[in-house]
């Protein structure tokens, strides 16, 4: 009888290996595991949204050919970035369930799984504890004036008009943040923030408030009332057709004079260009940017020439925790698979 082939498809993040110490286990001599490591984050990945790429894929990264080749024969995929497309799918008949490492499975033509009976399960969740850290170290740094402190060290000048009254600002303890976004990231960014004694605004039309988190003061309504009163303002939604392009100059203008604009979640969700005009014009007192429109941004791009924008190349859920919780649900939806059980996290 032919042996089962799992075919693991990992990267510099998601290492093949920390997928395998998980599955091996579970699988036992049920299966053969085969594993491939892409380049990514060393080699950045394709983003559909911007260069076309792939048919009804987003983010991905190998090229087609090559990963046809490795999955040849393969009844289960466990996989991060590599792209899956109708037309590879064509290719691969012994393919019948796919584990995606990551929230949204944007690597993988859904549509085109369901025409071939592809099952696909994703990790939702897997990096929330670690981008809500992330958040709240964003915040820091654009309220306490963390980076402007740093950047001026960094070149010899002792910045101590920082401490000037008309320089600093106030703690978070008599600020408001609003989130933008309820989801599994969102809501414990609330709970992080709780602590710090700030008033915090929710505003998501498809989640209703936590009964802990109403209890605890958090406010949930409208994006329009958020901007307006939030001194702090946290994109944690999703990209869809909804929220592509939601945040531009409208919603900036209606923002806080002086507030400050926080992005962990994805860069197609704002115009950065009306958002370069909000800063440059000091409307917004700073950003803090974890997620562009384009990754890598062209290096000279205004936006990251300004002097009030804290950059990161979009490492807020990078920690090894984060894959060793995305290895445990990937590793569970193939032995559930297995087994003959239903998938925790269907797509």
């Amino acid at each position: 009888m032919n042996r089962r082939r799992i075919a693991v498809i990992g990267d510099r993040f998601m290492k093949p290996e920390a997928f395998v110490a998980v599955l091996a286990p579970l699988v036992g001599g049920e299966a053969d595991l085969d594993s491939l490591e892409l380049g990514w984050p060393d080699e950045p990945m394709r983003h559909g949204y911007v260069d076309g790429g792939l048919p009804g894929l987003k983010e991905y990264l190998g090229e087609p050919d090559a990963i046809v080749a490795f999955l040849d024969g393969a009844e289960i995929l466990v996989n991060h970035l590599a792209p899956i497309s109708g037309a590879m799918l064509e290719r691969l008949p012994a393919l019948k369930f796919i584990a995606v490492s990551r929230g949204g499975p944007v690597n993988i033509d859904l549509a085109a799984c369901r025409r071939h009976g592809v099952a696909v399960v994703n990790a939702p969740g897997r990096n929330a504890s670690a981008v809500a850290e992330f958040t709240i170290g964003a915040i820091l740094a654009e309220t306490r004036l963390i980076r402007a402190g740093h950047e001026a060290l960094r070149r010899g000048v002792w910045r101590g008009d920082l401490y000037r009254a008309d320089r600093t600002g106030s703690e978070l303890s008599e600020m408001t943040v609003g989130l933008i976004g309820y989801s599994l990231i969102g809501t414990r960014v609330g709970k992080l923030l709780k602590p710090f004694g700030c008033r915090i605004l929710v505003s998501d039309p498809y989640k209703s408030l936590d009964p802990a988190d109403a209890a605890d003061g958090v406010v949930q309504t409208g994006l329009d009332r958020l901007l307006a009163e939030s001194d702090v303002v946290s994109l944690h939604a999703r990209v869809t057709a909804e929220t592509a392009g939601f945040l531009a100059r409208a919603q900036f203008a209606r923002m806080k004079p002086g507030a400050y604009f926080i992005n962990t979640a994805r860069g197609p969700m704002v115009d950065y260009e009306d958002l370069y005009q909000a800063l440059k014009s000091r409307h917004l007192r700073g950003a803090m940017l974890e997620t562009f429109w384009l990754e890598p941004p062209p290096p000279d791009a205004p936006l990251l020439q300004l002097d009030n924008v804290t950059l990161t190349p979009h490492i807020a859920g990078a920690s090894t925790t984060t894959v060793k919780i995305a290895a445990r649900m990937a590793a569970e939806e193939v032995r559930r698979y297995l087994a003959g059980e239903p998938p925790i996290n269907p797509c």
